[in-house]
């Protein structure tokens, strides 16, 4: 094979064990790798009442991981989501999908519980098990520094042993595999970290092809005033979009109650590069480098963080933001839960926290301390807790990220259709409603948005699948990345061909959140979007959502994605695709 090893490892947990499987050829043309094979994997293990001990996590690279394919650095880690219920999964950077890769590996298959606290070390095909009990409630940084000289790291920190619903899991010190909180998933487990070291590489077809393939795709990146102008994501990370977040009157301000937040200008990405004086860093294999360090190697926040951490909470200073986004890095918190779940505990109290006061209750909820021991289960449980439902912004339990939905209708119905709760990632419309790629729409209507995020969510399962980031998909398309996939598999293939493999995906992980109980009821959002008004001015009116335009908008979408009335996935649509249900 090329561009696949042929090989996924296998490890269980509570009997110290592991073997290596080779599925059979036609598994890797039906899903591809990454989200998609680890879709494969997991979908035998779903239920209605599952054990996070029980659960596979799984950590799956694609055919373009460890070759020269743009942004190949990228792989997939998932398992059922505990705070969701639903399929869990997130993209993450760092080298871990490059060192799986050059381990030999397509994927790694996690199972059982270690009756004592764990390390995984896997060097090329072998695997050793170490009892790390004193790494208990360690910091990342301090296993980091005991345990990731070489390879690449995964590790959680004192937030998922503490039982943080939405701890993450660390890649390489401060690459996050964000949102569903699979830290505590893996904790579960009894396993503080997984480390890879491969020293193979990966098998290329015709290496003419893909460096073809690859010119072309450096080339429309470079034209490309999104990723690369003065403005743009490589000069100024994801950061780049909080002016415009900003001007558009869609950032969330005060638990959502405002979408403008007066003190933004003082708080853009443009300040943070004063301040800190920024340098380019990224992920392995990636030539746009939209993370960035301080000069004294400060980690820099994403735009989520910097808007959560600033607009969402009231916090007008930028050191905070600086500081809170570390206490998550270092203590394994998802960082757009956390300022969500803070705004949210504000709202229910009437009570703005200082600078001091937030830093502080970051650390009690990592810890399971004071207050933190409820928060620390999310927004939605909180709320539900205090009597206030009203008070969380979630979807399927997940918090909002930093676009409010009032603004960008695409993304409205984005946020409910996504398989793992409110995430903008699953098919990113603000690409067409305020970056204007690869289109102009109109981003107060919903008309012709259904099609537009089945399509997108198809997109982007495929990318997931390759894999590669998406940030690259403000350039280039799948036209070259399917002459990427041939110069490295040796399969022909069409921009098509692929965005049909993500529709049988995306309809996979549809079916496993049916088989757990979702349905239309979940797909919906909080009633504040349809009863508030957002921060009208300067010519922008930003009205509350109308109800029977969304629900409209749903059903469209459900028809064209091929699914029930009720959003249930139909029995002539799994034949289509090929799939069991």
């Amino acid at each position: 094979m090329y561009g696949w090893t042929g090989k996924v490892l296998h490890i269980d947990l509570s009997e110290k064990k592991f073997y290596i499987e080779e599925p059979k050829r036609e598994i890797y043309e039906k899903y591809i790798g990454g989200k998609g094979l680890a879709g494969f994997y997991l979908k035998p293990y779903i239920k209605k009442s599952f054990d996070s001990a029980e659960m596979p996590l799984l950590f799956f690279t694609g055919p373009l991981a460890g070759t020269a394919s743009p942004t190949s650095g990228r792989m997939t880690i998932m398992s059922r989501s505990p705070l969701t219920g639903t399929v869990g999964d997130t993209s993450v950077g760092g080298k871990l999908g490059s060192q799986i890769k050059g381990a030999g590996f397509d994927g790694i298959v996690i199972k059982g519980k270690a009756e004592r606290f764990l390390g995984v070390c896997v060097k090329d095909l072998e695997v050793e098990f170490f009892e790390e009990d004193s790494l208990r409630g360690k910091t990342v940084p301090e296993v980091f520094k005991l345990k990731g000289r070489e390879g690449s790291l995964a590790v959680i920190g004192p937030a998922a042993e503490n039982g943080v619903m939405f701890s993450n899991i660390i890649i390489d010190e401060h690459y996050a595999s964000g949102r569903n909180g699979l830290g505590l998933s893996m904790a579960a487990k009894n396993l503080k970290y997984l480390k890879v070291m491969g020293s193979g590489k990966t098998d290329i077809y015709d290496e003419d092809e893909l460096l073809k393939a690859r010119e072309e795709i450096f080339r429309l990146a470079a034209a490309s005033p999104v990723l690369k102008g003065e403005l743009g994501i490589a000069n100024f990370g994801t950061g780049a979009l909080y002016d415009l977040m900003h001007s558009r009157r869609m950032m969330p301000t005060d638990n959502f109650k405002k979408t403008y937040f007066e003190k933004a200008p003082l708080m853009n990405a443009w300040q943070y590069k004063k301040r800190y004086q920024t340098k380019k860093t990224g992920c392995f294999g990636c030539h746009i480098l939209c993370k960035k360090k301080g000069k004294n190697a400060e980690i820099m926040p994403e735009f989520e963080t910097m808007s959560h951490f600033s607009a969402l909470i009231g916090n007008e200073d930028i050191e905070t933001v600086v500081l809170a986004n570390q206490i998550c890095n270092d203590l394994g918190m998802d960082t757009i839960s956390a300022g969500a779940t803070v705004s949210c505990y504000q709202e229910i109290n009437q009570k703005k926290l200082s600078s001091m006061q937030f830093l502080e209750l970051l650390k009690d909820m990592a810890y399971s301390k004071n207050e933190g021991e409820i928060l620390k289960l999310g927004s939605y449980r909180y709320a539900e807790e205090k009597g206030h439902t009203e008070a969380a912004m979630t979807v399927k339990k997940q918090e909002f990220p930093a676009y409010d939905p009032r603004g960008a209708y695409g993304m409205a119905l984005a946020y409910v259709t996504s398989t793992r709760g409110a995430c903008h990632l699953r098919a990113y419309p603000i690409a067409h409603e305020i970056l204007r790629k690869p289109v102009v729409t109109d981003r107060f209507t919903f008309s012709g948005k259904a099609r537009i995020i089945k399509i997108s969510e198809d997109l982007n399962s495929i990318i997931d699948s390759l894999t590669a980031c998406k940030f690259l998909f403000f350039a280039a398309t799948l036209e070259e990345y399917a002459k990427a996939f041939y110069g490295v598999t040796g399969l022909k293939t069409t921009a098509q061909d692929l965005l049909k493999v993500g529709e049988r995906i995306y309809y996979n992980e549809r079916i496993m959140n049916s088989l757990n109980g979702f349905s239309a009821k979940d797909d919906d959002l909080p009633e504040r979007f349809f009863k508030e008004a957002g921060s009208s001015g300067e010519g922008i009116c930003i009205a509350p959502l109308k109800r029977i335009d969304f629900l409209k908008a749903r059903q469209d979408y459900y028809k064209i994605r091929g699914l029930t009335e009720d959003g249930m996935p139909t029995l002539e649509k799994c034949e289509e695709l090929e799939l069991d249900y």
